[in-house]
């Protein structure tokens, strides 16, 4: 008489041992590298920042021109004070994602 248990434990045993693995895998994914698809994402953000900084710029000045009366002056005041936040978070952006590639070469703790 052939004992079919034996066979059926050690099955059910690798089902198991997958099945676990598989959970710890999804509760705990593997560090990876910087993905390129990450990247192209903060790469619009940039883009957007800018564009952002400069529409919301262009939008308050003109506001500010029609209510005050003086045509160009608030408009280009406030396009160029768009334009310099828009740099600004563009170069926050650029230290956010320069930051955990230092961290990760150097072993320091972030601030």
């Amino acid at each position: 008489m052939v004992d079919m248990t034996g066979t059926d434990d050690s099955k059910q045993k690798k089902n198991l041992q997958e099945r676990i693995k598989n959970l710890e895998e999804e509760i705990n994914p593997p560090e990876k590298g910087e993905s390129p698809i990450s990247q192209a994402n903060m790469g619009w953000r940039m883009v957007v920042d800018l564009v952002a900084g400069v529409g919301l710029g262009f939008v308050i000045g003109y506001g500010l021109d029609i209510l005050f009366g003086t045509k160009p002056l608030n408009m280009i005041l406030f396009v160029l004070l768009g334009f310099g936040a828009g740099i600004n978070l563009m170069l926050r952006t650029a230290k956010e994602m320069k930051k955990p590639e230092t961290n990760k070469n150097e072993g320091n703790t972030p601030d």
